[in-house]
């Protein structure tokens, strides 16, 4: 009934040949996975956040965003480097101060683009 038991205690140690290429080999491994680990998780993470980044500082007053909830509106005043005042919809009165972190794209008036091309109709 026990007789595997007995059996791997006769069995005679391995010698050391193999036991370094297969510690080189795990430690091999490891630093692959890890490699891959940051150009497919953290790296792709910093290109988002420096995206982010230059989105919050790009801000304007008068300039047309969406929101993380769907909404869009226009900045109407900036009030420090967190929140700014957006008022949505016609109505003048639905102004709300919302984080920055809560746009998600911004879009600059159509005013500057077309003022080159007015400037240039005119001579």
């Amino acid at each position: 009934m026990f007789q595997f038991l007995t059996a791997a205690d006769t069995t005679p140690a391995p010698t050391g040949s193999g036991g370094l290429g297969m510690t080189a080999y795990y430690v091999v491994m490891i630093v692959v996975m890890v490699v891959l680990f940051y150009f497919m998780a953290i790296r792709p993470q910093k290109k988002q956040q420096r995206k982010q980044d230059e989105l919050m500082s790009s801000i304007a007053i008068g300039d047309s965003v969406l929101t993380t909830a769907g909404f869009y509106g226009v900045v109407i005043d900036i009030v420090n480097d967190e929140v700014i005042i957006v008022e949505f919809g016609n109505n003048k009165n639905c102004r709300i101060p919302m984080q920055k972190r809560a746009i998600v794209e911004v879009e600059k008036p159509a005013e500057e683009e077309t003022k080159p091309a007015a400037k240039a109709e005119n001579k």
